[in-house]
């Protein structure tokens, strides 16, 4: 009665046994059309599906055409308006079959671009800077994200180094300032122009400034003063500059701000807000020396010039790509770990939990998933506002990543930093039970039991700080403090 085939001309379909062929598409039948039967096929029965019931030998036959999923996550994306007519359907289905096929396209080159990401730029920057891994593997992921990143260190600590390794592999424009309290507007985005200003025109000459940079490096970030605050708080949450009547839609993909200390001033702090991870960059250990200054000798030596390895808009396709990975699996348990973070009394406000989203995202794209898992969490280790703050968060983190039970065989699509669990550090750990300490006494009842909860977390930590002598100091204070604790 019916059969349909997919080919690049008609011919077969006249070798088929069969009243209606329908060539490249599925049979509907329209009520214009005739109904066709071969032989005594359908006779006597009326044309719907009944009609073919008693004299069909069931068959499935399953060719590997087109891939499901791709259908389901990218083809409705594209709606199509269905006809009577076979040839509107035809068009239909073609639409249908190249909008998976870009999509798919699409998600292979970010991957691709993801993966040149880690092994051409990230890895080859971990060999020469000695002990910076955690750092490099922020870089790249607020590069991908399009998110900005701030470095606590003191100097000597290859803060700036980095960076301009970094802007190095990118086919862009880099853009490096150290501030001062005593820094102007012009020097960062540059002086109004003076040829413009003889004609009445108030215009600035952004040549070779930061509005005209991919890649941004604030040294000494905390030094900017009340003259370009404002503007920078735009440029970094927006991308946008505005200086007087002109507004400038800046190409930013990341900015690293670094500093030696953490704000004081309530104005300042809102700068740091606008940076969405924070880490501590210090000197190596005494292990790590030897090999340290191996590298840092190569690398004071090598003249070869490099080519750049990513294009600018390689990255921006990277970044478009963030909103077609899927955090529906994972919502849930961020939701959960974002409200467990506020109530250890940790600060974490809206706009930074939707913002994390993006990092949460990059770090899937940069593993070669489209989906997030779990362990893409592992950037939340670094949203803390106070040193001191580090060894809760990371408990916080890393217990509810750990609740998640991944299979072992799964192992390979998490983040490398995400199966990284350094030993604690028993000076922050100090650090944070000195503060608690000092908020315990006069804190009220509800303050009480946040501060409880921050207890047991720093007490999980000290169980696993190496050194015995300060492992044991570490857990007379937790003790001492417990004893202060209401009944």
């Amino acid at each position: 009665m019916v059969s349909s085939l997919f080919a690049n001309d008609s011919k077969t379909s006249e070798e088929l046994k069969a009243g209606t062929v329908c060539v490249n598409h599925g049979f509907i039948h329209t009520p214009h059309g005739p109904y066709k039967s071969s032989g005594d096929s359908g006779y006597g029965l009326d044309v719907s599906r009944r009609a073919i019931f008693e004299y069909l030998k069931t068959k499935n036959i399953m060719p590997k055409l087109y891939q499901y999923h791709f259908f389901k996550v990218h083809c409705d994306r594209a709606p199509v308006t269905c006809a009577s007519s076979s040839t509107n359907w035809h068009n239909a289905i073609v639409k249908r079959v190249k909008c998976c096929q870009d999509s798919a396209k699409m998600l292979a080159n970010t991957v691709a671009i993801g993966q040149r990401l880690q092994e051409q730029v990230l890895g080859p920057m971990k060999e020469t800077f000695v002990g910076k891994e955690e750092i490099i593997d922020l870089l790249g992921l607020c590069l991908a994200g399009g998110e900005n990143l701030f470095i606590l260190g003191p100097p000597g600590t290859a803060k700036s180094a980095l960076v301009h390794e970094l802007g190095k592999n990118l086919a862009g424009n880099t853009f490096e300032y150290l501030l001062t309290r005593f820094t102007e507007p012009s020097e960062l985005f540059g002086p109004f122009d003076i040829r413009k200003l003889r004609d009445g025109v108030l215009q600035t000459n952004t040549e070779g400034m930061l509005p005209e940079a991919s890649l941004v490096f604030l040294d000494e970030l905390l030094n900017a003063n009340s003259a370009i605050l404002n503007s920078l708080l735009t440029v970094l949450n927006e991308r946008v500059l505005r200086r007087g009547r002109e507004t400038y839609q800046l190409p930013i993909l990341t900015v690293i701000g670094a500093s030696n200390h953490l704000p004081q001033e309530e104005a300042l702090q809102a700068l740091l807000d606008r940076f969405l991870l924070r880490v501590h960059s210090d000197n190596v250990s005494e292990k790590q020396l030897g090999e340290l200054l191996a590298a840092g000798w190569a690398l004071e030596h090598q003249n070869q010039a490099e080519e750049p390895v990513l294009s600018v808009d390689e990255i921006a396709q990277l970044q478009r790509s963030l909103p077609k990975v899927s955090l529906n699996d994972v919502r849930p348990a961020y939701l959960k770990l974002v409200t467990r973070i506020r109530n250890a009394g940790l600060k974490l406000s809206d706009r930074r939990a939707v913002k994390l989203q993006r990092l949460i995202a990059a770090s899937t794209l940069l593993c070669g998933r489209e989906k997030a898992q779990v362990s893409d969490f592992w950037v939340m280790k670094h949203i803390w506002d106070l040193e001191e703050q580090q060894e809760s968060l990371i408990a916080v983190v890393e217990e509810s990543i750990a609740e998640s039970n991944f299979d072992s065989q799964h192992e390979t699509e998490d983040h490398p930093r995400s199966r990284e669990q350094e030993p604690p550090n028993p000076e922050l750990l100090a650090a944070d039970l000195e503060k608690l300490a000092s908020e315990w006494q006069e804190a009220p009842e509800a303050k009480q039991a946040i501060l409880r909860d921050r207890l047991n977390l720093v007490a999980s930590r000290c169980e696993w700080v190496t050194n015995d002598e300060q492992r044991q100091a570490l857990k007379a204070q937790v003790v001492a403090l417990w004893e202060q604790t209401p009944a």
